[in-house]
């Protein structure tokens, strides 16, 4: 994409630049010589014709350049907003949600879990016995993927390996990686589920259809493809004040999760809470701690988590 951009003025100025000075060239006559193929003798009527011919071309060149340089610049300024405004996304997209350093630095010391980043995600072991289940988790959309550590702090240290995945540009719509990119960093694994936070469960629910699959976490998300007739064990997570996944939005998309799925909603939890990065714009204030919300996060998933094979 880059390439195309950075070359599309130069290719733009040689192709118009040649296409104006084609027919100005070949409109000028040579200077005063006769064409070879040009009578010997012409009547004085012939070359009065020719003479007012010759002027009308030549008058014709100024209005083809001019032309051609309004063109030119009209491509110009097409490329300079489009430069402006691929330059203004990826600077949006790169402003993310931090996580908080307190709580990552609470999770970076506890004895019980081990936090690796392998470049494309980071990745959330249990230091003791593990009970064989893996969870690839994709994060809300321009959220740091560290500030889900302190969300399954319990959920790792309780067995359970998390991969939390470095979504494209921050967006996971941008992400069309598949689920076995990230499952190779935990080969230890032998049962995957995937899950993801507000945009991060929209995608996942687009994975979950990936073969081998057991489950699907969402939190403060739902699905927007149908999944109504999969074999998926799904658990979804919603909070009472969420302010972007609301209650309403949730219930209406609750036909498209098996019927079989467990809905679980979190009393007095907002948006922001299944993650650890603050406030987020349009959410609503939370009336219990981040700590009330993640241990039932921890209670709910290792459950869930102990169903799925």
């Amino acid at each position: 994409m880059y390439v195309g951009i950075a070359l599309a003025p130069v290719i733009g100025s040689v192709v118009l630049g040649g296409a104006a000075g084609l027919p100005g060239r070949a409109a000028v006559p040579s200077s005063g010589r006769r064409s070879p193929s040009s009578p010997s003798s012409c009547s004085s009527s012939g070359t009065g014709t020719g003479r007012v011919r010759s002027r009308r071309e030549r008058a014709r060149i100024p209005r083809i350049r001019r032309r051609g340089r309004l063109a030119l610049r009209i491509v110009a300024w097409v490329v300079v907003v489009l430069l402006v405004l691929v330059a203004g996304f990826l600077v949006w997209a790169h402003i993310v949600l931090q996580g908080d350093r307190t709580a990552a630095l609470k999770v970076w010391r506890d004895d019980r879990v081990s936090v690796r980043d392998v470049g494309d995600s980071v990745i959330l072991r249990p230091t003791g016995a593990s009970n064989g289940a893996g969870i690839v988790f994709i994060p809300g959309a321009k959220v740091d993927p560290y500030a889900y550590l302190a969300t399954f702090d319990g959920v790792a240290a309780a067995g359970t390996t998390v991969v939390i995945t470095k979504p494209t540009l921050n967006l996971a719509f941008f992400d069309t990686r598949p689920l076995s990119r990230f499952e190779k960093h935990a080969p230890g694994v032998t049962t995957w589920a995937v899950g993801g936070h507000s945009l991060g469960g929209v995608r996942a629910c687009q994975l979950a259809t990936t073969p081998g699959t057991a489950g699907l976490l969402l939190l403060g998300s739902y699905c927007a493809n149908d999944l109504s007739t999969s074999k998926l064990d799904v658990l979804s997570l919603s909070g009472t004040r969420d302010g972007l996944s609301t209650p309403a939005k949730i219930a209406a998309a609750r036909h498209l999760l098996p019927s079989s799925a467990t809905m679980v909603a979190i009393r007095g939890a907002d948006h922001a809470q299944f993650g650890a990065y603050g406030k987020q714009p349009g959410d609503n204030p939370a009336t219990v701690s981040p700590a009330h919300t993640d241990r039932i996060i921890t209670a709910q998933v290792s459950r869930w988590v102990a169903s799925l094979g």
